[in-house]
């Protein structure tokens, strides 16, 4: 199969596995005689994307910016807090229950305390992105740090390497195929994390939108936001996707 072949075929299933999708959405609704209050149809939903094309950038814009800014303090605090971890028994030791312990902890419960300590501002949102993003990234990142090869780690023990050039040149970009794959599930859950935060408080975003919409029974609006919240995942996970493919040509790219 040459390159445009399999370019073509990469574009040609998601947008079948897309039309299959609505199409069993076209015919549920059909089938069961949902209200149009209960489950709005493509028409409609396709409808409110339309009728508010002025509205929804400012609240699309909102949302990425919180979803962005919580991922990037993430990756921060992930990677800082992987490299602790790898490197030191000890913090291994302690640090890791308490991120286990802490991730079991539902976030949807830290969200109005949130509000309370920081206001209604973006602060809460992009504290709530960090909270559901930072563990998959810490345990990647700790893993592909502590898994080099053994031949790597016998070549820098053989030319006496200090720690830290062991770290930049063998052990991190060792790990970076890992580290990506934290990368890319933290980014799939940043966007919920801000949503999270704006379903307690909040009076923009495409989350305030979806409880707004709600309140009023406008379904079609809602769903209309969750498309667009849907199509913003998507595009920040092949982002990343395509960034792996150009830090790290090396690694088997599915």
């Amino acid at each position: 199969m040459t390159i445009g072949s399999r370019r073509l075929v990469s574009l040609l299933l998601p947008t079948l596995a897309l039309a299959a999708a609505i199409g069993i959405w076209w015919l549920a609704k059909w089938a069961f005689h949902w209200p149009s209050f209960v489950v709005p149809s493509p028409a409609e939903v396709a409808r409110a994307l339309w009728n508010r094309r002025s509205y929804f950038p400012s609240q699309s814009w909102t949302t990425l910016v919180e979803t962005l800014e919580g991922f990037i303090l993430s990756v921060v605090v992930g990677v800082a807090c992987a490299i602790a971890i790898a490197y030191s028994r000890l913090l291994e030791r302690s640090i890791y229950p308490l991120l286990v312990a802490f991730n079991a902890v539902p976030k949807l419960a830290l969200a109005p305390i949130l509000v309370l300590w920081m206001g209604f501002g973006a602060a809460p949102k992009v504290v709530m992105v960090l909270l559901i993003c930072v563990f998959p990234i810490v345990l990647s990142t700790a893993t592909g740090l502590k898994s080099t090869p053994a031949e790597l780690e016998e070549l820098i023990r053989s030319l006496s390497a200090s720690k830290l050039q062991s770290f930049r040149t063998v052990h991190f970009p060792s790990a970076l195929p890992h580290i990506f794959v934290g990368l890319k599930v933290g980014i799939s859950l940043a966007v919920i994390g801000a949503v999270i935060g704006e379903f307690v408080g909040a009076t923009r975003g495409l989350g305030y939108v979806i409880v707004a919409s709600g309140q009023n029974a406008d379904t079609a609006l809602a769903f209309a936001s969750i498309v667009i919240l849907a199509v913003m995942s998507v595009v920040l996970f092949y982002a990343l996707v395509a960034l792996e493919r150009l830090i790290v040509p090396w690694a088997n790219h599915q």
